[in-house]
């Protein structure tokens, strides 16, 4: 298990509780303060070092996938064990899904996580994490790494049910949203600044013949 600051309580039960009562949670201050700084930094690092480390996202999965601009512009670097902010946050996020297992009975088997950068202007338009009975991304998270966002900022995470809005999330930093990946579609409207974030998503096992079905 990962050593937390011992004045910091992880807050998996919120997490599950909500996740149990409604399929959403937002936390505020959702990590160590010191966690959230290293990962911050890190991002910014890796802008600064070389934003072509940052790769233009798709849309899709294996042979579909393509990139499409008209649908979401952010770009993005997936996360690694060979640094020890993006080992920490794997390791948090690996210990949430333990507890979410042993709590929700989710069998969620893996995770897979991407920083995301979004320029001026930038969005992504409504869609879904997974599709219902593809049984591959269960659960998603978003970590944001904005200091002093605010409204007219712009770049809110926009939740939906059944087309009813049901959230409108601020990405304030340090902020982590939690959701049931097939239930509810979302979008990024466009940021009126650069506004950096981390994505995941919890998977359960789908393998076939004995081949694990991979986590990206």
């Amino acid at each position: 298990m990962h050593s937390f600051d011992s004045f910091f309580e992880p807050p998996f039960e919120r997490i599950a509780e909500d996740l149990a009562h409604r399929g959403y949670s937002i936390i505020d201050c959702a990590l160590p303060d010191d966690m959230t700084l290293q990962l911050s930094q890190r991002l910014l690092h890796l802008i600064r070092q070389d934003d072509e480390s940052l790769q233009v996202a798709g849309i899709g999965r294996g042979d579909q996938h393509a990139q499409n601009r008209f649908v979401r512009q952010d770009k993005i670097r997936w996360l690694e064990q060979d640094n020890s902010a993006e080992k920490a946050w794997l390791e948090y996020m690996s210990e949430l899904r333990v507890y979410l297992n042993r709590r929700l009975f989710l069998g969620l088997f893996s995770y897979e996580s991407h920083f995301a950068h979004y320029r001026p202007g930038a969005f992504y338009k409504t869609h879904l994490d997974a599709f219902r009975g593809q049984a591959n991304r269960i659960l998603s998270t978003v970590l944001y790494l904005n200091k002093h966002w605010q409204t007219k900022d712009g770049g809110e995470l926009v939740m939906y049910n059944d087309d009813q809005l049901i959230a409108t999330v601020l990405p304030a930093y340090g902020r982590l949203v939690v959701f049931l990946s097939e239930e509810f579609p979302h979008e990024v409207n466009p940021t009126q600044r650069n506004r950096y974030s981390i994505a995941g998503w919890f998977r359960v096992n789908t393998s076939n013949n004995d081949k694990v079905d991979p986590p990206r």
